[in-house]
């Protein structure tokens, strides 16, 4: 399998990053349109593609072949549906999915987020914020827009029935508790860490066990969980209903 390279290098040849860059792999039908966001990270000192593709069967060798960080990806190549978002995290687990979706659609865009997608981004969005939106993505952050805040939002309302009752609610211990009102605030790993005097990867395997407990899968899911079943209470929300207090809250965690 032949890798695309549209800069001097030699075709096919592995990418060396510099330490602590973030490794980005370019995944996009278009030519130009991979030249032009490589020029964009290519000024930035802490961004590096390491490999590009141009089907989706071509990205699945890259990210065998390519440690990488972040894939950026045209949403085309996944052929307007999510079932290939389950296969590229089954080959990479660590690695961050961001797609540049042409298709608005709200099941769409919901369900991308549900199988793992970390960012959806548009085609036309500017080079500073797309270097932003990557960069928060592979801190740990999600990157969602407010229109997707609320699909999302109205899909887990839907589903309210189904999720878990207070009488059967898992019991959380003070330190979760603790964590998962610090995940409501916005703050990243490092910075609860800090406040409850531990070290991140104390607080990841914490999060990891909340995750199992309550049957959710990130952050933003944990935090409109605890809305819903009222885990938490937002200082400046106390008494707003779920409606107007759940989109700001989960754009605190998306660290929008």
């Amino acid at each position: 399998m032949d890798f695309l390279d549209d800069s001097s290098e030699t075709e096919g040849q592995e990418v060396t990053a510099k330490p602590g860059a973030i490794r980005i792999i370019l995944a996009d039908s278009q030519a130009i349109y991979r030249v032009g966001i490589r020029k964009i990270f290519a000024i930035e000192d802490d961004l590096r593609v390491v490999a590009q593709a141009d089907s989706l069967e071509s990205l699945r060798a890259a990210i065998e072949r390519y440690p990488t960080d972040i894939v950026l990806v045209e949403g085309a190549l996944l052929g307007g549906t999510t079932g290939a978002v389950a296969e590229l995290l089954r080959i990479a687990p660590d690695t961050k999915l961001i797609v540049q979706a042409t298709i608005t659609d709200e099941a769409y865009i919901v369900d991308l987020y549900r199988r793992g997608v970390r960012g959806i981004i548009s085609r036309s969005i500017s080079p500073d914020l797309l270097v932003r939106c990557v960069r928060r993505i592979a801190a740990g952050e999600t990157w969602i827009d407010n229109q997707s805040v609320n699909w999302v939002i109205e899909a887990y309302r839907a589903q309210a029935s189904a999720l878990v009752t207070p009488r059967t609610q898992p019991r959380l211990s003070p330190k979760e508790l603790a964590i998962i009102s610090c995940i409501s605030q916005g703050k990243r790993n490092k910075e609860i860490a800090y406040q409850l005097g531990t070290t991140e990867q104390v607080i990841k395997n914490y999060l990891r066990k909340i995750y199992d407990k309550l049957g959710v899968s990130d952050r933003l899911e944990l935090a409109l969980y605890c809305l819903h079943n009222k885990l938490i209470q937002n200082e400046s929300e106390d008494e707003a209903p779920l409606q107007s207090a759940a989109p700001k809250i989960a754009q605190k965690v998306a660290g929008r």
